[in-house]
């Protein structure tokens, strides 16, 4: 029990035990083995007229314990027809108690004890059998004789659920069972892991399963035997228990119902089972609230369902005559489901990558992308073909939420977005093709249908047309700008590539669309103008860059000539520009701009009136500027033929067009400006569209605009001119008509929140460019526009009347009436900005919400909307509930807000404000490390009685409204926090949004798959709501998006269009009757206080305030629809054509699939495509890499040579986790091995180390040339790069060279014989092996078709070699042709003998014979010459990982833990064979000489020529000295296996203790590092440590605190355990003795400081002042406190994690303890994955009166805060967050350790440092000696100890 690494993955009972000899299992009665012919093996059956006389034991005395702890039991076994069977297992509860779980089929009913509990059992049958019929139809009689058609059944049982659920108590291990008569069992085990029988271990990888991912398929040895072609469930039964079916009785054990489609009621659960499922929080915190009750969480059991591996379909744009792909997302369940037109589709195979990681739909056509929600890496792709996608059975039988897709992108409100200078005319010019943010919108101008193109991640910034309008390229903004090609009458992107700059501002089409033109800043913030042929883009060619060019000269504009393709121009500020593309390169001259150069210029356009027939002499370019000059110019002379400029007037139209001079005044900017054949078409600054005759004689028709015109573009027709404004707008003026049509207005900023007027069809809108404007939900024209100088932050519609209301971020509250554009009211309440604003739906009220925390009540049945009531500090502070902070229920009777705190949700009586509950949050995950507040509200319809929370922990609470009992819980509902939710009138769906996507939801989470997300926002959506008919749903944000909601309605659910009959329920079954709530508590009127710590302070705003009524907008618009415009300026306001149909678009909708991301598909072929994921080899052998979620920190800055503060001094461990990482050469005395990513090179004589330091990442393997000069080490590759291999000189300690080679982690290295040759083999991910020179030349590589494990180079013959692996023996000859090498290799697979296996392990032995092991335990011996296998024999019953052999002695370590030395120099005689033989059949003897058992798998080995003693490292972090000769073993160096949690000096600095996350106390001495004892607790971490003050070594004790809430005191003389106290309930995580001595503080998980007595063991007091935070450090120092005005001889203080800081003076003996401060530093709200920097506060060795914090906050730092001052003397600012801290009590030297894997080094004096990159993962730990001239640092479980030297 002292390891349990051994059990993993599973225990063979059977084997375990030998129950064959019977000596540690026992038999009773009829029991007797005998060949099944169904399973084709030995099975034992159990016969006997009375069950309990016959039976088979497991272990035989029941004293003894088999001591299994796995979680689940599988039971292979068949009951006999006809007949009883009962099992009795044995299982201990981690409380010492034994229960007895039975099942049988004489069981009537379920019975419980505290000891014992009985399940009946319900005999399946054979398929479609007439038992089967009846048992389904009967409903009764279940329980009683097996059937006769009874067959083989594959049982599994949850232990640890089973004796959660029924009595209550935690799993700990399996100690016994009992089989009784009647059956037939094959074997039995147990494991972790949620295993299929249904599923082959080809299947299995395939699929992707694993068991990292807790699941994968059943061992071989304990499968039934499937032939070809036959499903396992036709032949056998599965049944698990706690059974996913719902068949009746539901306490029993039972066949799961294999097709959960069939039935109607498959998702319900049974009330009785949900009820005792419940898991109770039976401590409720009861000073963090006004009223808590006892909330109940219904958790389901967790199924691990493996994601379906299906091909991705591409992604583009979506029109209205095509129908795409959608892909299913499912967060509950954590699996995905793609359905998808196939004829539409690429195969891919997904590949790991972070959580980030976002798949997306693109068509055909397009390329592929590594697309995630923060990044976009997008690169030139050939089209690839169109496979067609079958769908799996697998995939058809998951149930999902239906229609799919269930939303449909209809209309998008906005235009913009990164520029507003792109809007293009159609060649037909009946389309506008414009951006909108990330989606590219194509809208018909006579009935505004849209449709889209969709693809981008990030909002586009440039478009362009060919000259027929048929391709479309597209770009977007980014530090790596994508542009995209389209088709634009199909809408399908034809590619994509990525051009190496950013700021991409400008694109053009050649009119040929051959060429394409792009204009953008490369690195150096230089232009860069690239020019790409595009000619065969749209058959299927790719992109190639023509010519590329970098110049300082600035560049606005760039055109191609239409009249030839070579030709181009450009303007900018300062010159205009004609450039060439000739021969690759690109040229360009400048137009001599004489007195005008230093115009800034804007646009250019030629007049394409000529044909390109003409010659260029008649070619004409026009330019425009912003000081208002237009210029003409001849383009073959290079010369100006005129300028122009445009000036105010006094009259307008006026002034002549002549060439003006420059002393008449500024002149008006013209930004944009196109020529058409008969007239110009200008666009300018004062918001003009101007139209001039080409001599520019005059004006002859013109249009103003609301803001600047940005762009100007003249259809190919000359009838129509494109205008585009920077405030958003988009129109066009028909010249013959006269008239103007308005497309599109848009927000010019990020839309804040919006309300829906269902009558009307309105739709009003708040944002952050201060304006509200209202909008027609049918035609998108923009209604009215209000214009306030105080910004608007929330809207609210009446529900009836055609009034609205709009809060303001002064506070102020405006209500106006819509049909008489009054102004009814306005309330100056509010002192914050306004967070929530609502109506009651029965329009009688309206509510209002600060960010001050006032809540205000006004009757709005009144005209004067008078106030009602306003209550203080009633909501939470702050802004980032905003807009939709309050929630009203559908019977207008309750409002729900996030408050007094973030961690509250209170209900509240609508008609008077009065507090009816409220709920803490905060505390209904106990195990979280990290408090959850809330964020969003939402009221569920009225029926339901539901009110939904949102939390920060990315989680939904289902909330009874009236009880307050937790009846629900969703977790991971978004990547990001859920920004706004809302739920459908019938209570059939949730709508969320969380960062860009919208998600919908079904409600009662009763499918396979309950969501479908959809993207298209560009940036965090703001608010998302049904539409009040429930057909629509509206998200805001960076626009305006309609969609159209698809949903069946209720009397349609049946139809035969849907696959599933789905049964809706208003409720979820689990809510149970809440007989045990408590009353609720009753507001008296008075305003609160002050509202409950912690809280951040709020953000600082910049408040505008308006005094005046009149004033409250300063405009008021009104749109007329039928505008005109005749020859004299009109305003162009109107937008004027009514809607036709709308559009039946589609949008893009993506899944997130956990661990993987695109392809990156960069010229890779059609067959690549289809590769399957690299699956983990099945054997430990195999170098998996610890996770971890830390990156290096590439800004740090290590210091010179010979100028460190600190040295490294020792590396206290070895890494277990490596394989063949250590290396020792007995005759020249050299013993290294690795412990992180260090290299230590230990002297055995003398204990001392040389560290050779230049790796980043977790060493792999180690290899040492036979003269022992050199040792070569192997690490991975860090964010994305290659694997480093490192060559030493051992003699000097430096890095002679290296070697970065092979994609992933390097699994083997190894010298040839002479050292002429070096061999490297990558990882499962690359199973290459790469042959070099001794100088590092690559030789020769070969990729294996299958993961490498082992190899090595044969002692005899220099050219031959071998490597093993999963495909069998690969035998490598090297062959030398004068300078050339090639390697031959000749591949064998494992003999049939020994079964399916993977190879594991070689060694040659003599000349002519190799060694291979098996993870089956097995040794194979091979002919070299022949490549036959021509022995095998079992050497082990587990996985044998190390094989050495010296003369004739072969070493074999395996997983089981035995180390065995055996004589094998019998096998020199063996003749070759026909085929393989066992040993027992050959006649040869191989001799087991000697065995040992070691404290882990093996998985280093080195060894002396003779074999009689050797060094052998273990997974336990041990490296062991064995003595053949004498048997015996030394421990050379020991280290944790688990994460450390604490190390600590004591305080004569004599030991050091160390504790870690196996439950693991150890005290190593000093100096030589040795370990002197260990106290190991079972089943529990341990999280920290400390020494008692005494000095002497008789009197010192260590004290330890563990996840139990328990402290255990030991002594270090006797070695013994002293006391064990139990003062906490949860997990301590930090424990201090008092300065004296006299006492023990700890502090808890759950913010509680207990005092503890050392002598009694009695709690004295405890401290709850930190309730609910955990605690993160406790310190103690003497310091007389009369200076600070308290009695008190010591301090103490506290840190806990919600940043609060406690100091408190004391004195023990008189039993005082006072609070001397408090401090609390703010933060803001912290929105990572993981959890936020610990809080960390220590007193300042030198001047105690000083404290030092760091933690999350505003800033990175590190604060010094004076006790006696109150206030911050000092701040020492930090690059990172600190994970860890400690002061040193000389030279004022401050060490902080950070999760970027960095050791900072800091005087805290003059704020001088340094950096230390020795660690592979992030520092968790780090301390300074008592005297300052040690530091230990701790990265998981490497332990640096530093010799401190100065800064």
């Amino acid at each position: 029990m002292a390891s349990k690494g051994w059990q993993h993955p599973y225990v063979n009972i059977f084997k375990h035990v030998r129950v064959e000899d019977w000596k540690k299992s026992a038999k009773e009665g009829d029991v007797s083995a005998y060949t099944d012919k169904t399973l084709k093996c030995s099975v034992f059956r159990i016969r006997g007229p009375v069950p309990a006389n016959s039976y088979i034991l497991v272990p035989k005395n029941s004293n003894q314990s088999l001591g299994l702890v796995g979680r689940y039991f599988y039971l292979l076994f068949r009951p006999t027809p006809g007949k009883y069977f009962v099992v009795h297992l044995d299982v201990a509860a981690e409380e010492g108690q034994v229960v007895r779980i039975s099942f049988s089929n004489m069981f009537k009913e379920f019975k419980s004890t505290a000891t014992w509990l009985q399940f009946p059992f319900l005999c399946g049958a054979a398929k479609d059998s007439v038992y089967e019929s009846t048992a389904k139809s009967a409903r009764h009689g279940l329980v009683g004789p097996a059937p006769t058609s009874v067959r083989w059944t594959c049982l599994m049982l949850d232990l640890q659920f089973t004796l959660s659920v029924y009595l209550n108590r935690c799993y700990s291990h399996l100690k016994s069972i009992k089989l009784c008569a009647n059956m037939a069992v094959k074997n039995m085990f147990t494991s972790d892991l949620l295993l299929d029988p249904g599923v082959s271990f080809s299947e299995a990888k395939l699929l992707g399963l694993a068991s990292s991912q807790g699941t994968g398929p059943i061992p071989r040895d304990m499968s039934f035997p499937v032939p070809k072609g036959v499903s396992w469930h036709d032949l056998y039964d599965y049944i698990k228990f706690p059974s996913e079916g719902t068949k009746l009785p539901f306490d029993s054990i039972q066949k799961d119902n294999p097709r959960p489609e069939a039935s109607c009621v498959s998702s319900q659960r049974s009330p009785i089972r949900e009820e005792s499922r419940c898991v109770s929080l039976s401590k409720p915190i009861q000073d963090r609230v006004s009223l808590i009750q006892q909330i109940t969480t219904s958790k389901s059991l967790s199924r691990n369902q493996t994601p379906v591996v299906t091909s991705i379909p591409e992604r583009g744009v979506v029109s209205t005559h095509q129908k795409v792909g959608w892909l299913c997302h499912n967060d509950d369940q954590q699996q995905e489901l793609a359905c998808f037109n196939p004829h539409q589709l690429t195969s891919r195979t997904p590949c790991d990558t972070d959580e980030s990681g976002v798949h997306v739909f693109v068509h055909p056509e397009d390329a592929f992308s590594k697309h995630g929600e923060e990044s976009e890496e997008e690169f030139v792709c050939s089209p690839a073909p169109h496979p067609v996608h079958l769908l799996s059975s697998k995939e058809t039988k998951q149930r999902k939420l239906l229609p799919d897709p269930i939303l449909r992108l209809n209309q998008i409100i906005g235009f913009g977005g990164a520029t507003t200078k792109y809007a293009l005319w159609t060649r037909s010019g009946d389309a506008v093709v414009y951006p909108c943010h990330a989606i590219i919108v194509s809208m018909k101008i006579s009935s505004n249908q849209q449709r889209f193109f969709i693809g981008h991640t990030d909002k586009v910034s440039a478009l362009a047309f060919n000259g027929n309008t048929t391709l479309l390229a597209s770009a977007q903004i980014g530090t790596h700008a994508v542009v995209r090609v389209w088709n634009y009458h199909k809408g399908n992107c034809l590619t994509m590539f990525r051009i190496h700059a950013h700021s991409l501002s400008s694109l053009c089409f050649s009119h040929s669309g051959g060429v394409l033109c792009g204009v953008g800043k490369d690195s150096h913030n230089k232009t860069m103008v690239v020019v790409w042929n595009t000619l065969n883009v749209s058959k299927g060619g790719e992109v190639t860059i023509l010519a590329k060019a970098h110049t300082d000269v600035d560049i606005h504009t760039m055109k191609v000539a239409f009249f030839d393709e070579t030709r181009l121009v450009s303007c900018g500020r300062g010159n205009i520009r004609l450039w060439r593309v000739r021969n690759g390169t690109l040229r360009s001259c400048p137009v001599n701009l004489g007195e005008y150069s230093s115009l800034d210029f804007t646009d250019v356009a030629f007049e394409e009136g000529n044909s390109s027939s003409e010659h260029l002499d008649d070619q004409t370019l026009f330019a425009s500027s912003r000081s208002g000059h237009i210029f003409e110019i001849d383009y073959s002379r290079v010369v100006i033929r005129n300028v122009r400029r445009l000036l105010p007037a006094q009259q307008q139209h006026a002034e002549r067009r002549d060439k003006q001079t420059f002393n008449t005044g500024p002149g008006i900017p013209i930004n944009s400006i196109s020529v058409s054949s008969s007239f110009c078409a200008t666009g300018s600054e004062d918001g003009f569209l101007r139209l001039w005759p080409l001599d520019f004689s005059a004006v002859f028709l013109e249009a103003e605009h609301e803001g600047p015109v940005s762009l100007v573009s003249v259809s190919s027709d000359s009838l129509k001119v494109l205008a585009a404004t920077s405030t958003g707008n988009l129109g066009f003026l028909d010249v013959s008509s006269r008239g103007y049509n308005t497309l599109m207005r848009s927000h010019t900023d990020t839309v804040l929140g919006f309300s829906v007027d269902g009558i009307r069809r309105h739709l009003t809108t708040a944002s952050s460019d201060g304006t509200v404007r209202i909008w027609n939900m049918d035609s998108l024209h923009q209604l009215y526009d209000f214009v306030s100088e105080d910004n608007p932050c929330s809207v609210a519609f009446h529900p009836s009347e055609q009034v609205f209301s709009c809060g303001f971020s002064s506070g102020i509250i405006r209500v106006f009436d819509i049909s008489s554009a009054k102004l009814l009211a306005e309330h100056k309440q509010h002192r914050g900005e306004v967070v929530g604003l609502a109506f009651s739906p029965d329009g009688e009220f309206m509510y209002s919400a600060d960010s001050q925390g006032s809540l205000a009540l006004y009757n709005s049945s009144e005209e004067d909307y008078s106030v009602i009531r306003v209550a203080h500090n009633m909501v939470t502070r702050g802004s980032e509930h905003a807009p939709d902070a309050l929630t009203v229920s559908s019977d207008s009777r309750c409002l729900a807000f996030v408050g007094p705190s973030e961690y509250i949700v209170t209900i509240a009586d609508a008609r008077t404000l009065d507090e009816l509950l409220h709920v803490d949050v905060s505390i209904l995950d106990v195990e979280s490390p990290r408090l959850d507040s809330a964020l969003k509200v939402c009221f569920a319809p009225a029926s339901t009685e539901h009110l939904l929370v949102a939390t920060s922990a990315n989680k939904i609470l289902w909330v009874g409204a009236k009880t307050g009992r937790l009846l629900r819980e969703m977790s991971k509902v978004h990547k990001h926090q859920c920004s706004s939710l809302a739920v459908s009138d019938d209570s059939r769906f949730l709508l969320t949004a969380g960062h860009n996507a919208v998600k919908v939801w079904d409600y009662n989470m009763q499918f396979d798959i309950n969501s479908q997300m959809f993207i298209g926002h560009s940036q965090p959506i703001c608010q998302v709501s049904f539409t009040p008919d429930q057909l629509g749903v509206v998200s805001v944000g960076d626009a305006i998006f309609l969609w159209d909601f698809l949903a069946h309605p209720v009397h349609s659910l049946t139809d035969n269009r849907s696959p599933l009959r789905v049964s809706y329920t208003s409720a979820p079954e689990s809510v149970q009757p809440d007989a045990e709530a408590s009353g609720v508590q009753m507001s008296t009127g008075m305003p609160r206080q002050t509202a409950p710590l912690p809280s951040s302070p709020p953000p600082q705003l910049n408040i505008s305030t308006t005094d005046q009524v009149d004033q409250a907008f300063g405009s008021l618009s009104l749109c007329d629809d039928t505008p005109t415009i005749p020859t004299v300026p009109v305003q162009a306001t109107g937008s004027g054509l009514s809607p036709g149909p709308r559009p039946s678009t589609s949008f893009l909708k993506v899944t997130e699939l956990v661990n993987t991301s695109p392809l990156n598909t960069s010229h890779i072929d059609s067959f690549e495509l289809k590769g399957k994921k690299p699956v983990r080899p099945d054997c430990y052998r195999h170098f998996i890499p610890r996770f971890k979620t830390s990156t290096v920190d590439l800004a740090a800055v290590t210091p010179k040579p010979g100028e460190e503060g600190i040295k490294l001094k020792a590396v206290i461990g070895y890494n277990g986790n490596g394989r063949n990482n250590m290396v020792w050469s007995p005759d020249q005395g050299l013993f290294a091995y690795s412990c992180g990513c260090v290299v230590v090179v230990e002297y055995l004589h003398t204990g001392s180390q040389r560290h050779l330091q230049g790796h980043s990442e977790e060493i792999s393997c180690l290899a040492v040339t036979n003269d022992a000069q050199t040792v070569a080490s192997a690490s991975g590759g860090s964010n994305g790069s290659k694997s480093l291999i490192c060559f030493w000189d051992i003699q000097n300690g430096t890095c002679r060279n290296t070697v970065s080679y092979h994609s992933g982690a390097v699994q083997s290295l190894a010298f040839s014989r002479d050292d002429r040759f070096f061999l490297s083999v990558g990882d499962f991910s690359d199973p290459e092996v790469a042959l070099w020179s001794s100088k590092l030349q690559l030789l020769s590589s070969v990729s294996a078709s299958g993961p490498i494990h082992d190899a090595a180079f044969s002692p005899s013959a220099a050219s031959q070699l071998a490597c093993v692996g999963s495909q069998g023996v690969y035998f490598c000859l090297i062959h030398t042709h004068g300078l050339d090498v090639d390697l031959k290799v000749q591949s064998v697979k494992a003999p049939v003998e020994v079964g399916d296996v993977e190879l594991t392990a070689l060694c040659y032995h003599m000349d002519s014979f190799l060694f291979t092991a098996t993870n089956r335990g097995h040794v194979c011996v091979w002919d070299v010459n022949t490549q036959r296998c021509i022995m095998t024999w079992e050497a082990d019953e587990g996985e044998i990982g190390v094989l050495l052999c010296r003369g004739n002695r072969l070493l074999t370590g395996s997983n089981s833990r035995w180390l065995r030395l055996w004589e094998v120099e019998a096998i020199q005689g063996m003749k070759p064979q026909e085929k393989v033989c066992n040993v027992e059949d050959s006649g040869t003897t191989v001799v087991l000489e000697q065995e040992i058992m070691l404290d882990g798998t093996t998985v280093s080995a080195a060894f002396d020529n003779t074999m009689d003693m050797g060094i052998v490292g273990t997974t336990a972090g041990t490296l062991w000295y064995i003595n053949w000769s004498d048997n015996s073993s030394i421990r050379l160096v020991s280290g944790h296996k688990t994460k450390v949690n604490d190390v600590v000096f004591s305080s004569d600095e004599s030991h050091f203790a160390t504790c870690s996350e196996d439950g693991s106390l150890r005290i190593w001495s000093v100096p030589n590092n040795e370990l002197v004892v260990q106290f190991q607790v079972l089943n529990q971490a341990c999280g920290c440590v400390c020494w008692s003050p005494s000095s002497s070594k008789d009197n010192a004790c260590v004290a330890a605190g563990y996840s139990d809430g328990t402290l255990r005191i030991f002594r270090l003389a006797s070695s013994e355990m002293e006391m064990k106290l139990h003062p906490h309930h949860v997990a301590v995580t930090a424990i201090q003795y008092s300065a004296k001595g006299h006492v023990i503080l700890s502090g808890s998980k759950n913010g509680l400081v207990a005092v503890s007595s050392p002598v009694n063991g009695t709690t004295i007091r405890v401290i709850r002042d930190h309730k609910g935070a955990p605690i993160t450090t406790i310190q103690c120092v003497n310091e007389e406190c009369k200076n600070y005005g308290l009695d008190g001889n010591e301090m103490w203080l506290a840190a806990s994690a919600d940043r609060r800081v406690s100091v408190w003076a004391v004195n023990w003996l008189k039993d005082k303890c006072d609070l001397l401060d408090w401090m609390t530093f703010p933060a803001p709200a912290y929105f990572g994955d993981d959890s936020p920097p610990p809080s960390l506060a220590a007193f300042y060795p030198a001047d105690p009166s000083l404290v030092a914090y760091t933690g999350y906050g505003i800033e990175k730092e590190l604060l010094f805060y004076s006790l006696t001052k109150k206030q911050l003397m000092k701040k020492i600012a930090l690059p990172d967050w600190a994970t860890c801290f400690s002061l040193s009590s000389k030279s004022q030297l401050v060490a902080v350790g950070s999760k970027e894997r960095v050791l900072k080094l800091i005087k805290s004096s003059s704020g001088r440092f340094q950096d230390f990159l020795q660690h592979s993962d992030s520092l968790q730990t780090c301390h300074f000696s008592p005297s300052g001239m040690l530091l230990f640092t701790v990265a998981y479980n490497e332990i640096l100890l530093w010799e401190v030297q100065g800064l």
